[in-house]
Formats: structure tokens, sequence, C-alpha cells
């Protein structure tokens, strides 16, 4: 007997304190409610924005016990008192009132995690097993007329050089796509905006060195056709910092044979197949190049350094004094005129057979070279580091003492630094 009293006992407090959460709860609301209203009314805007947020934080406080998780009028008083909040700030910059645009975005976003947080209540099975729905199609408009404003912020924080906000508004945008809310929107398909959002999604990440942020939206990103070289720019260059040369690689093709025009992709496979001798591959990229564009002062530079390195001195010649025609100044052909004449000499110092026309062959190929070497060293004073090692053999195979003592102090004091 006593311990039925005490069940009855429990039952009727339990009972009486989910009423007085009840009431307090819808108490909470109406107080909200009335935020909003004296918001609406007030005849300042710091008055209004006060009575907005005032409201927003409560529903916040209600909403921190699991027990009002599915009340729906907390999520749409909620919702209220953020839209209430976003439609002062548009009234301010239509007045061209001062007002901080990163609140006008923030609000968007809020208007967002509330309304595709309530659908999943919203979308909530009846009694009977079937999803209820009530609220889907007015909130999925709603939000339809609003989601510009994500792309827009994204684009507002990228200006401002805020990367990792305007990477969660461009991820916010693309993510619609994959919402229930927006089933019936199919932004995938009938969105022509989505790979520009892809490709400052994938920027901003980049911006950020996160890789996996970045490749998360590559697809994407290609599809948008007036920013494919840029994009494949941006692989190219997080792969490399992923350390997977090999898909570092295969970007610069890929983007050199897109637009072999575009001045990214041309120089970093020229380097990377440079750094491994592979002359046969840096040939063939440079004649592509030159297939694109055979007046290129750039390719064919490049094409006598490949025809340097293979040793096939004459054509690197024969191009870059046609470049010294075409522009006197042009100091890497004079470079590589210098050192295919010193290649050459030092070439031949190495064979075996000694005899004094041998060394006159040498003397002659370090005089060709000299004057080249000199030109240079005048039109590029501070590239100290290629014609510094060059000009010391050079003159002290030469018996030019009052040069050679001067660029030995020289290599001294850069040694020294």
């Amino acid at each position: 007997m006593n311990i039925f009293r005490i069940l009855l006992f429990t039952a009727a407090m339990t009972l009486f304190h989910g009423q007085l959460h009840a009431q307090k709860t819808k108490k909470t609301i109406e107080q909200a409610k009335t935020s909003i209203k004296n918001g609406k009314y007030a005849d300042k805007y710091d008055k209004a924005l006060k009575e907005f947020e005032k409201a927003e934080k409560s529903m916040r406080h209600l909403l921190e016990d699991s027990a009002n998780h599915d009340n729906e009028k907390i999520w749409l008083t909620l919702y209220d008192a953020i839209q209430a909040q976003y439609n002062l700030g548009n009234e301010q910059l239509y007045l061209k009132q001062p007002y901080d645009t990163t609140a006008l975005f923030n609000n968007t976003a809020k208007m967002f995690d509330v309304l595709v947080a309530f659908d999943s209540i919203d979308a909530q099975p009846d009694k009977k097993g079937n999803p209820k729905l009530k609220y889907r199609e007015r909130h999925a408009e709603i939000l339809d007329n609003y989601r510009p404003n994500l792309f827009n912020g994204g684009a507002f924080f990228v200006n401002k050089g805020d990367y990792s906000r305007a990477y969660d508004y461009f991820d916010r945008y693309i993510n619609c796509a994959q919402l229930p809310i927006f089933q019936g929107y199919d932004y995938a398909r009938n969105d022509t905006v989505m790979p520009t959002a892809g490709y400052w999604a994938m920027y901003s990440a980049y911006r950020m060195d996160e890789v996996d942020k970045a490749l998360k939206y590559q697809q994407l990103a290609l599809q948008d056709a007036q920013k494919q070289s840029q994009t494949t720019q941006y692989l190219a260059e997080l792969y490399r910092l992923k350390g997977d040369t090999a898909e570092y690689v295969r970007q610069l093709r890929k983007g050199f044979a897109a637009d072999p025009e575009y001045p990214f992709f041309f120089p970093r496979l020229m380097d990377y197949y440079n750094s491994r001798e592979q002359n046969d591959s840096m040939m063939a990229i440079v004649d592509k190049a030159l297939l694109n564009d055979s007046t290129s002062k750039l390719y064919r530079f490049a094409k006598s350094t490949v025809h340097l390195n293979m040793g096939k001195y004459k054509e690197c010649i024969a191009i870059c004094q046609q470049l010294i025609q075409e522009d006197e100044n042009y100091g890497d052909a004079y470079y590589n005129i210098g050192l295919a004449y010193f290649n050459q000499a030092v070439e031949l110092d190495k064979v075996a057979q000694r005899s004094r026309q041998k060394r006159r062959n040498i003397r002659a190929l370090y005089e060709k070279s000299l004057p080249f070497m000199e030109k240079y060293r005048q039109l590029e004073p501070s590239q100290q580091e290629r014609w510094i090692p060059v000009l010391y053999i050079l003159y002290l195979n030469l018996n030019m003492g009052e040069q050679f003592d001067e660029i030995d102090r020289l290599r001294n004091a850069a040694a020294r630094k």
C-alpha cells in the first residue's frame, strides 16, 4: 500500500513538472514573439536589433533542452527572429545606412541552418508511418529565394581574404543539392552557377592549403569552362602539396595540352623534366608549344636550352643568334651561346689526346665564349651565381690576370655570404 502511494505520488509529480515545463516553454515562446513584434515596430535600428536578438537567444536556450527538440513552435519562432534580423539589415543597406554586411550573410546562413534542421523534424513519420512534411514545400521555396546570398556571401569573403568563411558559404551553396528539403529543385542539373561555386570553393580551400577540402569539388570546378586552366593549375599545386608527383605531372600535362598558352604549365613541365634530365620529354613539350606559337621567344629559347643539354651546340647557337638579332638585350640568349662554346671547350679538354692543336682549339672556344658571357654579366648583373663560375674559368684559362683577380674577389665574397 505504501509502495502504491509512493508510485502514485511520483507519477503525479512527474505530470506536474511536465505541465510546469510546458507552461514555462509556452510563456518563453510568447515572450519571444512579443519581442519580435516590438522589434518590428521599434523606431530605432539598435532597439529593433536588440529585441530580435533577445528572441533568438531565448529560443536557442530552449532548444538546449532535449525535451524541446521536436517543438515546432520553438523552431519556427527562432527562424522568425533570425529572418527579422536579416530583413532589418537588408533595410539598412537599402536605405544606405551603416551596416555590417557580414551580419547579413551570417543571418542567411543561420536561416538555412534552422529550416534545414527543422525539416528533419517535419519529415518525421506520423503514427501510421507516413512523413508529415507540413512545412517542406513552403520552407524550400523560402530558402531557394535566399540561396543566392550563400554564393554572394562566399564571394564577399573571398574578396575579404577570409577563405575559411568563403569556403563554408560555397560549401553550403553546393550542398543544397544533396538536402532532402530541396529534392524537387535538382540543383545539380538546373543550377548553372554550381560549377562556378565549385571553383571558388576549391580556390578558397587551396588558399588555405586544405588539400582534401579543395579536392572535394575538383570535378564540379572543372565543369566551369571559363576557369578550367585555373582549376587545373590549382589541382597541380594541390597534388604537389600532397606529395603525389605523378598526379602533379599529369595535371601539368593535361593543362598544357588543353591550353598551351596558359603561363603556368609550360615552365613547370620543363623544370620537372630538366631536373630528371629527360631531354626527349622536354623537346616534345617545346615542339608542341612551338606548334601553337612558332614566334614565341620563350619557347624558342627553351628549345635552345634543350639543344644545349643534349650537346647539340650548333643548333643551340643558331636559335640564340636569331633571338639576339630580334632583341639585342636578350640576356639569356647570350648566356646559352656562351655556355655552348664553353661546354665544348670543357669536353675537348677531357679528351686524353695532348697536342698543340688541341690546346689552340680549346683556347679558341674559350675566346668565343668570353664576349657572350661578359655581355650576359652586363645585362644581368644580379645573376652572379650563373656568370661568376664560368668567367672564373675563362679568365683563368685565357691568362687574363686583372680580370681573374676581380672575379676571384667576387667569387670569394659570394662564398662568404
